[in-house]
């Protein structure tokens, strides 16, 4: 079944969960409240624009149904990895080069909100750089060396090709051809990251109101109102944000994304050593297919591994039984290695695989869609919202005039239909092309 986040919600038994080094006093919407801007959802997406907003001194008030971080933002790998699930390439075939060129200018943006934010509102969620793409094949190496010259073009240098010897000398493992390191990326404990966040908007007067689920979200000539069974605010502005958790609350956005389950575990502490021999450099990792794998090193020397999907956004029966296949092949010096913590999160998935950002009506706003790629899209999608409700448009008006593509097979098909192309790409990743 696939989870429904709910005024009783707690946090799903995750590592982050059992490591965060917040613990917040939450407060339910109770009554009627006012403010500039309501923002739906207490993830990345929605508190990028709470705090974008609340630095140029917005009232704004953010509704999550379950806790801040509770869904993708909390669960997720923790990669800061740059750019869209759609390759600049392929944004520039089906949109147009000077389409490519606005996306490829703005695509290490989010990482770059991150890191600042980080740093000025100290926010302690371990927080490295450098994240490496993985390629098993020699087709997978061309794949690299053409984005690495594509990106290039786009004013970005901070990837460095690894050979075959020279991937060894970051992953203690023998399955990969090469690769490619990525400077301007990284890692971090991503439920701290998005508490941090939370901290820092709340220091700057902005109101967070926990396990209190909208219910619809309404609009007239001079204000949104954002309800919910106990409370409602009005405002002059509302930004959903509730991604692959919105459920039906927003009906025009329903159908727009679906709900993907990704599943992760995390093993024992290793200790030191022992981490540092499968990841000497302590970057993170992701491989280059089309079902990939991804992992990284926690600050207390666990391997926190993931990967696979299960469309229409149900888990998985058991986590471990899928992934460990996956972790054994990449490191076998792992093979009966002890699994603490082991879950599920669903992300939004767009049929482009491009993020969807846009206006219905006058008043509400809307931002989804990242399609796996979230951590980074979301912080840069969260500004570009702040921008255009504080009257700059151009950057939102260039990514809402993006059409959007709805799924073949419309809403109660697009499952089985993206499990079909799965099984497809899946083949493909097996035979290495």
């Amino acid at each position: 079944m696939a989870e429904t986040p709910n005024a009783n919600s707690a946090y799903p038994p995750s590592y982050y969960a059992a490591s965060r080094n917040i613990v917040r006093q939450t407060k339910k919407l109770e009554g009627a409240v006012t403010a500039d801007i309501c923002v739906v959802g207490g993830g990345y997406s929605g508190l990028s624009t709470a705090l974008h907003l609340a630095e140029h001194g917005f009232k704004v008030v953010v509704v999550e149904a379950a806790e801040v971080g509770w869904g993708a933002s909390g669960r997720n790998g923790g990669q800061v990895v740059n750019g869209l699930n759609a390759s600049l390439a392929t944004i520039g075939k089906r949109y147009g080069t000077e389409t490519a060129g606005f996306v490829g200018g703005m695509v290490q943006e989010g990482a770059g909100i991150i890191y600042d934010w980080v740093a000025r509102y100290g926010i302690e969620c371990d927080l490295k750089r450098g994240n490496i793409y993985a390629a098993y094949t020699e087709q997978h190496m061309r794949e690299l060396e053409a984005k690495k010259a594509l990106w290039q073009r786009h004013g970005m240098d901070d990837h460095e090709l690894l050979d075959r010897d020279a991937i060894r000398n970051h992953i203690g493992s023998d399955v990969y051809a090469g690769g490619m390191i990525d400077h301007s990326g990284g890692h971090m404990h991503p439920l701290n990251l998005v508490l941090g966040e939370a901290a820092a908007f709340e220091g700057l007067g902005g109101v967070i109101y926990e396990h209190s689920p909208v219910t619809r979200v309404e609009q007239n000539a001079d204000n949104a109102i954002v309800h919910t069974a106990t409370g409602k605010v009005t405002a002059k502005t509302a930004v959903v944000c509730g991604n692959a958790y919105l459920g039906n609350v927003v009906p025009e956005l329903t159908a727009r994304v679906m709900p993907v389950s990704t599943q992760m575990m995390a093993t024992a502490p290793l200790g030191k050593e022992r981490a540092e021999a499968l990841l000497p450099t302590g970057m993170c990792v992701e491989d280059v297919r089309y079902i990939l794998d991804y992992f990284r090193i926690s600050a207390d020397y666990r391997l926190i591994f993931g990967g696979g999907v299960v469309y229409g956004g149900t888990d998985p029966a058991d986590v471990v039984a899928k992934l460990q296949p996956n972790l054994e092949k990449v490191f076998p010096q792992l093979k009966g290695e002890r699994i603490d913590f082991a879950w599920s999160g669903n992300f939004a998935l767009s049929f482009s695989r491009v993020p969807q950002m846009g206006r219905l009506g006058n008043r509400v706003y809307f931002a989804h869609g990242y399609s796996g790629h979230g951590v980074t899209g979301s912080h840069l999608f969260g500004r570009i919202l702040s921008e255009a409700i504080r009257g700059d448009m151009t950057r939102f008006d260039t990514f809402a005039a993006l059409p959007w593509i709805p799924f073949p097979g419309g809403r109660m098909f697009r499952a089985q239909y993206s499990t079909l192309g799965s099984w497809w790409y899946a083949l493909k990743d097996r035979l290495g092309l």
